[in-house]
């Protein structure tokens, strides 16, 4: 066997490698979702008690977005149990003018949400891995993020030193 065939064979693959890790559009950081656009099981949280229906075929499809039989209003409810007032709700959104006058009291910035949303793109393409890690999904989230990481014993000691109460603060872990 000739040495050009093999040296071929090779440069197609790794051709085919480096392609294959540089395919997604969108780059993914944490590799822990699920594929698909399925239900989320860990969403369904009934605060009521859960009806068998008379009739199956008389209960409306399920609609993404839509009212809960069970728990119908859950934003009210949490609200309720808060301690807050339901009420405030109604129109949607933020209704409290001294809140919106305290948080917006530095100004608005419009276009906010679009120019994060870039600036996150832009920082996840940077911090999307080598090409073997793409190739095998490997999770470099902590990595990427590692900068931006907040150092909780620091931020607590620095917290008692200005004389602020930290009672429940669990241990530092050993080592």
């Amino acid at each position: 066997m000739t040495r050009k065939p093999i040296l071929a064979q090779a440069l197609i693959a790794g051709s085919l490698l480096v392609l294959s890790a540089c395919s997604e559009s969108q780059p993914r950081l944490l590799n822990l979702s699920a594929q698909g656009d399925g239900p989320d099981e860990f969403a369904i949280l009934p605060t009521k008690p859960l009806e068998t229906p008379e009739s199956y075929s008389e209960l409306p499809a399920p609609t993404p977005g839509a009212q809960n039989l069970a728990d119908p209003t859950p934003e009210v409810d949490a609200v309720a149990a808060l301690g807050g007032s339901p009420s405030r709700l109604a129109g949607g959104g933020v209704q409290d003018p001294a809140l919106i006058r305290h948080t917006t009291r530095f100004g608005v910035q419009p276009g906010i949400r679009s120019d994060l949303a870039a600036a996150d793109l832009e920082f996840r393409r940077r911090n999307d891995g080598r090409v073997l890690e793409r190739l095998f999904d490997v999770n470099v989230y902590f990595r990427a993020y590692r900068r931006q990481e907040l150092d909780q014993y620091r931020e607590l000691e620095r917290f008692r030193r200005a004389g602020v109460a930290t009672p429940a603060v669990p241990p530092e872990p050993e080592g």
